[in-house]
């Protein structure tokens, strides 16, 4: 078995945490038996990507010289992506639920950020994989929006742009988490 990287390892648990909450949050309007199904798988998933986490932690390289740290020009662009992602998030669901008075539209303006912030984040960290995430979770988002627009209850959309994008968040954690356990540590190189 090879060592994991923290990063990977890190990404990979906030990944897990951000798809249950989606998944826990947005499942209210499936029947009881489909919703309770989708919570537990949730809660199953992020328990394996947490378990896989905590076994890796104890492989992952440790010290100042770890190679997994990233160079300080990364930490900023990752910390500028994210403050981008905050305003955009918080700046859509002030005019959503202000403006517009269409809270039910929320949660798919959050899908379609959170995907868009994956391109550049995609770039800094090369890694392509993260343009897929990007890719369905933007596209989970943008069919919310248009449910959301179509109909006032927000059922639809809650599953399209809620549900859905937190069980590809849960997949790519596990697989994240879990990857180092099957496949040879490759290191990937900052820019």
């Amino acid at each position: 078995m090879q060592k994991p990287a923290r990063g990977r390892l890190i990404g990979s648990l906030v990944a897990a945490g951000f798809g249950l909450i989606y998944v826990l949050v947005n499942s209210w309007p499936l029947p009881s038996a489909a919703a309770w199904a989708v919570r537990i798988t949730a809660i199953a998933l992020a328990t394996v990507t947490a378990g896989s986490v905590a076994v890796g932690a104890l492989r992952a390289p440790d010290g100042p010289g770890d190679a997994d740290a990233p160079p300080p020009r990364l930490a900023r662009g990752y910390w500028l992506i994210v403050t981008g992602e905050a305003a955009a998030l918080f700046g859509g669901l002030a005019v959503i639920n202000g403006l517009l008075d269409a809270p039910h539209a929320g949660v798919a303006w959050v899908s379609l950020v959170v995907g868009a912030h994956f391109v550049p984040m995609a770039r800094l960290f090369r890694l392509a994989f993260f343009h897929l995430i990007g890719a369905v979770i933007g596209a989970c988002g943008i069919a919310g929006l248009v449910f959301a627009a179509l109909q006032s209850s927000g059922e639809v959309t809650a599953v399209v742009a809620g549900v859905l994008p937190g069980l590809v968040l849960l997949g790519f954690a596990v697989w994240g988490s879990t990857r180092w356990w099957v496949t040879p540590q490759i290191a990937e190189p900052f820019p």
